[in-house]
């Protein structure tokens, strides 16, 4: 399992949303590659972006940002936010991201996903932020009728190996993971990246224990801009984790 460190972009700036809400902004910079760099300094072997530009408007401006980003660190990024066509997958693709994440449009257009899945064989991720299990899209502003795991399930079956997973309730709330919703999508098949609700090097450890279930990543923000913990004691303690779990022959899932 992998420490993911994300990057939000929003006007411009590096910043974290409380709970998705546009209007609950902390900037904590204007140059996300100054950051990207220290992440990678830190031991990073992975990149979170999120354009919140594209995600509230189906609008990217950031894509230049973005490749200076990704011609500064040789850490592979995934980026989201606004991404909703294959003209969009190529676009973001030819700028040096290694994956394209699809979230309200994995949603809105089963067809794309298929699509995408066999235009880009393992370069597509697909975003499923949940409020109280339901899908939520157009940056969380709005929740449907849809649980999280039919659309699990459905972007899997069309090839999709890794999904994203956040609940809208922990993101940016320092109150730990949902580990239960968690639990009902590694039933499903695909790996998860958790996203959403990391405020400690424990809650990270926990993930680590569901790395053999499934848990292939965690996505932390705020913990980090807020200096809850530094990236790399949390990446050498997943790696103890992971190593004991080895050693030993296997670990309960959400074992400590």
């Amino acid at each position: 399992m992998k420490v993911i460190p994300a990057i939000d972009l929003k006007n411009r700036q590096v910043v974290r949303l409380l709970q998705g809400r546009a209007q609950d902004v902390t900037v904590y910079g204007s140059d996300p590659v100054e950051i990207a760099r220290g992440f990678a300094q830190q031991g990073a072997q992975r990149l979170h972006i999120v354009d919140l530009d594209g995600a509230f408007t189906g609008e990217g401006g950031n894509l230049p940002m973005i490749q200076a980003v990704a011609e500064a660190v040789e850490m592979p990024i995934e980026l989201g936010g606004g991404i909703r066509d294959l003209h969009t997958i190529e676009e973001v693709l030819s700028a040096g991201v290694q994956w394209a994440i699809l979230g309200t449009a994995a949603y809105r257009d089963p067809q794309l996903v298929k699509e995408a899945c066999r235009e880009f064989p393992d370069r597509v991720l697909v975003g499923i932020d949940a409020k109280d299990g339901m899908v939520a899209v157009e940056g969380w502003v709005e929740t449907t009728t849809m649980p999280a795991t039919e659309l699990a399930q459905r972007v899997y079956d069309v090839g999709v190996k890794e999904i994203i997973f956040t609940d809208v309730a922990t993101d940016g709330m320092l109150t730990g993971p949902n580990y239960a919703a968690l639990e009902r999508m590694l039933e499903l098949g695909p790996k998860i990246i958790a996203s959403g609700g990391v405020s400690t090097v424990a809650d990270l450890e926990r993930l680590a224990g569901y790395a053999a279930a499934g848990v292939s990543g965690a996505i932390v923000g705020k913990a980090l801009y807020s200096q809850r913990f530094e990236l790399k004691e949390a990446i050498a303690a997943v790696n103890q984790v992971l190593q004991a779990s080895t050693a030993g022959g296997g670990k309960q899932r959400g074992g400590n």
